[in-house]
């Protein structure tokens, strides 16, 4: 398999994983590796607002309006 072949099987894993994904809750918590599989950045909305929640390269969150 060349590189772009790799690169595009790799993009339409990601998008079917985002587009059908369920994330298991128990009680009131989420593992964040859950919310992070397929990308390093999600985006939240809380009311009129949107917020960035992203993963950094040490492995620490980053939660941006």
């Amino acid at each position: 398999m060349d590189r772009d072949t790799q690169h595009d099987t790799t993009a339409e894993a990601a998008e079917t994983t985002a587009a059908s994904r369920h994330i298991a809750l128990t009680g009131n918590r989420l593992d964040a590796r859950d919310l992070f599989i397929a990308t390093r950045e999600i985006t939240i909305a809380h009311g009129d607002e949107t917020y960035r929640l992203r993963l950094t390269s040490q492995n620490k969150l980053i939660l941006t309006k």
